[in-house]
């Protein structure tokens, strides 16, 4: 008899994916430098309004200086990336939380008698509107969203999906102005002024579209995971560990909770008094040399800038400790100190995972292929002549194909405004109505880039919570999220449409066409 040969499929490791990603693009630069590629950035001067050129052209890897480069910063490009130090602080505060029983508690509580649906309305809703913390909120919201879908004994997985895909398909829209809008604005002002020097952009100028595009997000963002995700991820099997009688709340548990809900609400509302200008004593935290609010609370130099990932993971030990205190479940300091590293059990393969990430992201921003793709894409508006709904559409599309190869939407926005706000001024359409059609195709392909340093994060914990022998492969990540995408691109382009057509004020004030 013939035995049947099976053969195993063969998927690469992330690393790998990752170390082949990186020689291509080696080989590409060295070629496009070869062929003198290069593009010219034109810039706003602040002073003068007019244009600033400079021209970029294609480092090479493949040489003595690009060689030079990979060497002598991969060690101190790799201790500086931020998703590293943000990550090992904040889980310290997630692990004497989890271990201390508070995240257990508190979720059971939450979760015990809602539905599939609403648990996971309100995590995209929360994940979109933390994204005014930048990408702080990746590394907050996807560990805990494994916790809480794992507690909700369902796939964790499903939860870090759902947080990542909120996260990036909801990076350019909130209720509020981010300290990124703020940025994109002063841009917009700048472009603004080449046409119109009495032109004034308000904070107030995005607040009723973004607040319809959170909503209607949310919601579809929602029904992809319940409706389509959770039939199409491996069947994950519950730990026996954590295969139990239902938590049930008793008067340890609820001391503890009052404890953490006392002491946590405490520290919160010493710091809000300190943000909040115009007090007695207040305002102690805010940076008074910027003029708007969200700049004065995360500039650069500000309090909340360079010390927001301690503050909030202090939060999180305070939690921890005092329900531990209460429910009994810290009852010295080796159990205190104990629970502090809990989280970071096994953070090795994450550490080296997010090593090799932090090369490829470092050696393809030497190249300056995405600066010069970007460029190119915004020549592509000057030269085209197009108003309407074509010009909507164009922006739409650049803004969503500039982001797969430069993520930051400053960098991007710092070459695009000043070629695409003059355009839409002389078409008619407003500059307000620019940004926001910039930040809404950017969300579009936001999670589909490996090259967002935030996505190792993501990469992280789906291998970590990864039940198969096999590896999550870098491009099943990405593929989880491509339903999200389209839906989301389908959505914001509707929207900016629609908006345009019927001429629904997009703010205060503020409307498509000037």
């Amino acid at each position: 008899m013939k035995k049947n040969k099976t053969k195993e499929k063969i998927t690469l490791h992330p690393i790998m994916t990752i170390l082949i990603i990186i020689g291509i693009i080696m080989v590409i630069s060295t070629i496009l430098y070869l062929l003198g590629v290069q593009a010219t950035i034109r810039k706003v001067s602040p002073t003068s309004f007019e244009y600033t050129n400079t021209v970029t052209e294609v480092s090479p890897l493949l040489s003595i200086n690009g060689l030079k480069y990979i060497f002598t910063s991969t060690v101190s490009n790799f201790v500086s990336f931020a998703p590293l130090s943000s990550l090992i602080i904040i889980l310290i505060g997630i692990g004497i939380m989890e271990k201390s029983g508070f995240l257990k508690t508190a979720f059971t509580l939450l979760t015990k008698n809602a539905k599939k649906n609403t648990v996971t309305f309100v995590l995209v809703l929360i994940s979109i509107l933390l994204g005014m913390i930048g990408d702080l909120a990746y590394i907050i919201m996807i560990p805990i969203s494994a916790i809480l879908f794992s507690y909700g004994k369902r796939n964790p997985a499903i939860g870090i999906i759902a947080s990542f895909a909120a996260l990036t398909c909801g990076s350019g829209i909130n209720f509020i102005l981010t300290s990124v809008d703020s940025s994109l604005l002063s841009l917009t002002q700048l472009a603004a002024n080449m046409i119109d020097t009495g032109y004034i952009i308000k904070t107030t100028s995005f607040i009723f579209i973004m607040i319809i595009a959170v909503l209607l997000i949310s919601f579809f963002i929602t029904q992809i995971t319940e409706k389509h995700l959770v039939y199409k991820l491996d069947k994950y099997e519950i730990p026996e560990t954590e295969i139990e009688e239902e938590l049930s709340i008793g008067k340890k548990e609820k001391k503890g909770l009052a404890l953490a809900t006392l002491a946590g609400s405490a520290y919160i509302l010493i710091f809000l008094y300190n943000i909040i200008p115009g007090l007695p004593l207040s305002g102690k935290l805010l940076d008074d040399s910027q003029l708007f609010y969200i700049d004065k609370l995360f500039s650069y130099n500000s309090f909340f800038s360079t010390g927001f990932v301690f503050i909030v993971t202090m939060f999180f030990i305070i939690l921890g400790f005092f329900y531990g205190i209460g429910a009994k479940t810290i009852k010295n300091n080796r159990d205190l100190c104990e629970d502090l590293g809990h989280s970071l059990d096994g953070i090795g393969k994450i550490l080296v995972l997010i090593f090799f990430v932090s090369i490829l992201i470092n050696v393809f921003k030497y190249t300056e292929i995405g600066t010069i793709i970007v460029v190119w894409l915004s020549n592509i508006i000057n030269k085209i002549s197009f108003t309407g709904i074509p010009l909507i559409i164009l922006l739409f599309v650049i803004s969503i194909i500039a982001t797969i190869f430069v993520p930051s939407s400053i960098t991007k926005w710092s070459i695009l405004s000043g070629t695409v706000v003059p355009v839409f001024m002389r078409a008619g359409l407003s500059p307000e109505f620019a940004q926001v059609i910039f930040r809404f195709g950017e969300s579009v392909s936001m999670g589909l880039t490996p090259l967002l340093s935030s996505f190792v994060i993501y990469l992280a914990f789906l291998e970590k919570y990864n039940q198969n022998k096999k590896s999550i492969h870098l491009f099943k990540a990405l593929k989880y999220q491509i339903p999200y995408a389209l839906v989301s691109c389908v959505l914001f382009l509707t929207l900016l449409i629609v908006w345009y057509i019927v001429g629904l004020p997009i703010g205060v004030g503020v409307y498509p066409n000037l």
